[in-house]
Formats: structure tokens, C-alpha cells, sequence
């Protein structure tokens, strides 16, 4: 294998996903500056996720994926949301115009991820597993880049942090356009439509159905989670008084070690099957969940170690999900049934950031319990494979 392409369609993932929580990154400057709640942050970031619901619904009922080039959609989705979110930095005014542009950026974003994962494909797909848990780490390391980029506080003000993510979103272009697509891709012209009931036909499956439940669960934590940590940290006893880029610092700690926690579990995964690394993450998950409310007032190395814990294991049994999905649906529908259970676990999505950001004034960090069945109930859901025989991943 030549390490060259999937090293250029990580970096790629790395800087196109930075788009992703840009303007989160910036979210006490905005509620500042445009007299924000917390829970308008959070419709902030649903405008993405539902944009990117809709986007991925899209590529997945058109077929449109499948007969252009996959090199060329990733390049122009990330051109189209590099140029909303500079959008968002030089223009937006408020929630109206915000709004508007966040969704535009969901938009794009659905033809980042989800193609990069394809381009990996089209490269190596006999590693491909081994690849989609380095992607998701990339995914998971662009979601707390503008954190990092925001630490630096140079005193240019939030806009020039949402910008350099357009800077990087337009590399990952360039990256992405000059790889091209791999020997192995497959372009496919006159497909038939998608049938939905014959998707959804494959929930009757008991091995899809407990991987797509699981998948659920896991996402009504993971980016609520990830759009609360701010919040968080800057309202613990032990941050009183830092900075806001200290704070945009420790953010980019406890997000950015998820990509480490993805590496590790793909490692894993080989010993031990995707199942049970699932399982693994989501409960470990689940105990920080249950136990952060309690761990507020401890000491700072104890509370730094359970959200660095909380950090890796929130999105580790990410790309296993998929994995696990592939594996037990029927192959003639495989891309469809997953674009399907990707749309379903974002509009999950979108209800616990919902209730998240709008409890969070009167909640505290009692938020963390609104978290808890989401890991809870996927680990119950995917008890089927997690208790079989192995299988390697």
C-alpha cells in the first residue's frame, strides 16, 4: 500500500471538517457581540446538522455520488462551505443571517465526510476499516481544531478563527482535486431509484437493527457533548478566571483526544471485534456521564482526567458502527441503508443539542444526566453482538 493518498485524504478530512464547529469555537464572543443564549448556540450548530441531514439524504436518493467523480464533489463541497463560512465571519449579523449560512456549510459538509470515506475506498479498499477509523479520528480532530486555532488568541477577534477554517476547508480542495479518485472506484450511470421501504426493510435485520439502535444512542451524546464542552469548562470551579483562550485550549483537549480514542479502538477492533469496543466506549462514556455532576469540585488533575476519559471515549465506537452496519445488511443496499442510519442518527442529533443548550442555564452541569440514556440504551441495543463470538475488524 501507498501510504501517500490516505495520508492526503486524512489531512484533507482534517482541515474540510473544520468547518463543522468553526462557529462554535467562537460562541462566547457571539453571545456577547449578538446578545446570544446558550441555546441559540446550539441552533447555531443544528442549522449544520440538519444541512448536512438533508445533504446526505440527497446524495443517497439521487444517486449522485455514484456518477461523478468522488475527488471532484469533495472538492466543490468543501470550496461551497469554505465560502459560507467565510460567509458567516465577514457578513452575518445575527441569527437570521447566521442561521442561513451554518446550513449551507451542513450542506457541503455532507459531500466531506461522507466522500471521503468513498475516496478511501477507491484506494484501499482492503484496509478500508483499519482507514475509516483514522477518518473518524480526523473528523473528531477538525471538530476541536478552531479551538486550537482560537487558543492562540492572536487578537484578530472570533472572525479570524472562522476563517482560517475556510483557509483549510480550501487546501482540502486542493489536496482532494490534485489526488484525484483511486484505481478502484466504480462509477455507475442510469441507477434506478431508491426504494425506501426496501431500505428500510433492512432494520428487519436483527444484526442491522442493533447496530443502528446502538448507533442512535451514541449519537444523542456525542454531539451534544461536543457543543456543551465549552460551556462546561468555563463554568467548573477549577476554571475561574481563565482566559478565554485557556478555555478554547482545554476544549480543544477534550474533543481533539476523541481522534486518539478512534485510532486506538480500529487497533483493538482486530483482537476484539467492533462490537466490543462499541460497547466498550459507550460505557465508559456512560460512567462519565453519570458521574461528572459529582466530579465538579474535585481536584483539577481527577476532573482534567475524567473529561480527557469522557473526551476518547465519546466517539470511539464511532466508526464501528459502521462497520457493524456494512457487515449485517444486504450488500445490494449497503450505501443506502447507511446514508439512511447517518441521517437518522443526526436528527438525533438535533434534539439533544436542542435540550441541551436550552437546559443548560437551569441544569448546569446536571446536563451531563440528559446525556446518559443515549449511551446507555445504545449499549442495551447492541447487546446482541457484543455478547457473540468475535469478529475482527
Amino acid at each position: 500500500m501507498r501510504p501517500k493518498p490516505i495520508a492526503i485524504i486524512v489531512l484533507a478530512q482534517l482541515f474540510g471538517t473544520s468547518l463543522w464547529f468553526s462557529a462554535n469555537s467562537a460562541g462566547d464572543d457571539l453571545m456577547r457581540a449578538w446578545g446570544l443564549s446558550s441555546a441559540d448556540i446550539g441552533h447555531l450548530t443544528n442549522a449544520v446538522q440538519l444541512g448536512f441531514i438533508i445533504g446526505t439524504l440527497s446524495f443517497a436518493l439521487t444517486g449522485f455520488a455514484d456518477r461523478f467523480p468522488a475527488s471532484r464533489i469533495f472538492a466543490a463541497c468543501a470550496l461551497i462551505g469554505a465560502l459560507a463560512n467565510a460567509g458567516f465571519a465577514m457578513f452575518a449579523e445575527g441569527m437570521s443571517s447566521g442561521m442561513g449560512l451554518r446550513f449551507v456549510v451542513g450542506l457541503a459538509l455532507a459531500g466531506v465526510y461522507p466522500l471521503g470515506m468513498k475516496l478511501v475506498v477507491s484506494w484501499v479498499p482492503q484496509q478500508a476499516g483499519a482507514a475509516l477509523a483514522w477518518l473518524v479520528g480526523m473528523l473528531t480532530l477538525g471538530t476541536s481544531l478552531p479551538h486550537g486555532v482560537r487558543m492562540l488568541d492572536a487578537g484578530w477577534g472570533w472572525q479570524a478563527t472562522i476563517l482560517v477554517s475556510s483557509v483549510l476547508a480550501v487546501v482540502a480542495a486542493g489536496l482532494i482535486l490534485r489526488l484525484g479518485d483511486g484505481p478502484h472506484l466504480v462509477r455507475r450511470t442510469g441507477m434506478p431509484a431508491l426504494h425506501l421501504g426496501e431500505v428500510l426493510m433492512a432494520l428487519r435485520e436483527p444484526a442491522f437493527r442493533a447496530s443502528a439502535l446502538g448507533y442512535f444512542g451514541h449519537q444523542w451524546e456525542l454531539y451534544a457533548f461536543w457543543t456543551l464542552v465549552p460551556l462546561m469548562l468555563a463554568a467548573l470551579p477549577a476554571t475561574a478566571g481563565w482566559a478565554p483562550s485557556a478555555i478554547s485550549a482545554a476544549s480543544f483537549a477534550v474533543i481533539g483526544i476523541g481522534a486518539l480514542g478512534c485510532v486506538f479502538g480500529g487497533f483493538v477492533s482486530r483482537r476484539v471485534g467492533s462490537a466490543r469496543v462499541a460497547a466498550a466506549a459507550l460505557a465508559l462514556s456512560a460512567a462519565c456521564c453519570a458521574i461528572y455532576p459529582f466530579a465538579v469540585n474535585a481536584s483539577p488533575l481527577l476532573l482534567a482526567a475524567l473529561m480527557l476519559l469522557w473526551g476518547a471515549s465519546v466517539v470511539a465506537d464511532s466508526p464501528h458502527f459502521s462497520a457493524l452496519s456494512a457487515r449485517a445488511c444486504p450488500q445490494t443496499i449497503v450505501g443506502s441503508a447507511l446514508a439512511l442510519q447517518n441521517a437518522i442518527g443526526f436528527a438525533v442529533t438535533m434534539v439533544s443539542i436542542d435540550l441541551g443548550t436550552r437546559l443548560w442555564p437551569a441544569w448546569g452541569e446536571h446536563v451531563a444526566w440528559l446525556l446518559l440514556p443515549g449511551p446507555v440504551l445504545g449499549l442495551l441495543a447492541l447487546r446482541p453482538l457484543w455478547r457473540t463470538r468475535p469478529a475482527a475488524s
